[in-house]
């Protein structure tokens, strides 16, 4: 054995893993943060139902009527700042969901659509309560 020889990479090993490192981190880069139109739906979902929860809740707390105001693309608590839904994601159903203070509401049906889902929300009529189902 030869044991004058020192172990370790050449220079030119270590410019080969560099290059090779840099070409994939320049791919991942460019595609771009991963992005999902079925995850988005379900957030915009469970953010729209956690709104109307809200809504219901300062309604009993206030003892006054609070409105949920609901636009294709947007929706916010009557007073309140808007929220956006993400681009490829649309709102159809009740416009206004108004709650009274002893929390029951007028009630409806919210439908949250993205390209690759549908998601119901329903708002009970008598009780307030939000119920969030997927539907095909």
């Amino acid at each position: 054995m030869n044991r004058d020889r020192q172990s370790g990479f050449t220079l030119l090993e270590m410019i080969i893993v560099l290059v090779i490192l840099g070409l994939m981190v320049g791919l991942v880069v460019a595609r771009g943060p991963m992005h999902s139109a079925r995850l988005d739906g379900e957030a915009t979902a469970r953010e729209l139902a956690g709104t109307l929860r809200l809504a219901r809740g300062r309604a009993i707390a206030r003892d006054q009527s609070v409105s949920v105001i609901l636009t294709p693309n947007t929706y916010q608590i009557e007073g309140l700042s808007q929220r956006a839904t993400p681009r490829d994601v649309a709102l159809a159903g009740s416009a206004v969901i108004r709650f009274a203070p002893d929390g029951s509401s007028s009630g409806g049906t919210v439908f949250v659509q993205s390209p690759n889902s549908r998601t119901a929300i329903v708002v009970s009529w008598l009780t307030g309560s939000v119920d969030v189902a997927p539907s095909r």
